[in-house]
């Protein structure tokens, strides 16, 4: 029996889930898990159902098959075979916490992605990087060169066929063009003290400001700096007593943590675009504990 994943979203209309549910139902398919969510404020309804293929039907049968289905509402859906590893590019700069942390969970397979390689922009690296027979590409970015390095960049996402670029703390800001190109397909992490304190040296600023909760975000990658569709946040708790260094340590955790929790729900499709937010679903049975291993 073949497990598949069906997301959908479309206008929130009378009739879709039954509609849904009667197509899996005719097919011989077994529901196992079943989200959904309707909007009120934009009158879109989101829809993420696992489903077994109990009677044999192939992918193409299901998708031919649902093509009315989804016609009938227009609907915007896909069904995914469960088994099928995403291709995930990763990037990281000179911060190596989330990159380690991801390597790691990849290793020991709680993040069940495909590494189809890693880009810097410095080799500090690289050899952590090969040592887990993982393809390192250097593209180096200065202000003169950063069209043709973007250009070296989408190559490879082509030449790879990635799915998803993940920016592991890569410190370069991409440009417009490329964020519309990956829309929806770029995460990104970072602390959570924005707009308060930007720059360098963050957590210093937060230490002498006495902030009292250090916190993450891991969101999709816009035009806008730093403003996409937030998929996952965290936060820790902190003390007068502990040190600036403290508050590095603790926000290097914090950062590791959302960002495998984030690129965990992408991967599984659990994460829908709602305009500048996101609807993000609730693991389905087996795969909460490999999201919160660690």
């Amino acid at each position: 029996m073949t497990s598949y994943v069906l997301t959908v979203t479309c206008d929130s209309t009378r009739g879709v889930v039954a509609a849904i549910s009667g197509f899996l139902a005719e097919k011989g398919c077994n529901i196992i898990d079943s989200s959904q969510f309707d909007d009120l404020d934009t009158g879109k309804f989101f829809m993420r159902i696992s489903f077994i293929s109990e009677e044999g039907a192939t992918h193409r049968e299901l998708v031919e098959g649902f093509n009315p289905v989804a016609g009938r509402f227009k609907m915007d859906w896909e069904i995914y075979d469960a088994s099928d590893r995403m291709k995930v590019l990763l990037m990281v700069s000179r911060f190596g916490h989330c990159l380690n942390d991801l390597l790691y969970r990849w290793k020991i397979g709680a993040l069940p992605i495909d590494i189809v390689g890693v880009v810097s922009n410095h080799f500090d690296y690289q050899k952590v990087v090969v040592n887990h027979d993982i393809p390192f590409h250097h593209i180096k970015v200065t202000k003169e060169n950063k069209p043709q390095a973007e250009a070296q960049l989408l190559e490879l996402v082509e030449q790879t066929g990635t799915e998803l670029i993940v920016l592991a703390r890569y410190m370069q800001v991409l440009s417009d063009q490329l964020c519309a190109k990956m829309s929806g397909k770029i995460i990104n992490i970072h602390h959570s003290f924005l707009p308060s304190f930007k720059g360098a040296n963050p957590y210093k600023q937060a230490y002498q400001r006495g902030v009292k909760l250090i916190g993450a975000t891991a969101h999709y990658v816009t035009a806008d700096l730093d403003e996409g569709p937030i998929i996952e946040q965290d936060t820790v708790r902190i003390t007068h007593a502990q040190s600036p260094d403290d508050y590095v340590s603790l926000g290097r955790d914090v950062e590791s943590q959302v960002l495998a929790r984030a690129i965990h729900a992408h991967i599984h499709r659990r994460v829908f675009l709602n305009g500048n937010r996101t609807i993000v679903f609730p693991p389905s049975p087996g795969s909460y504990a490999s999201e919160r291993m660690g």
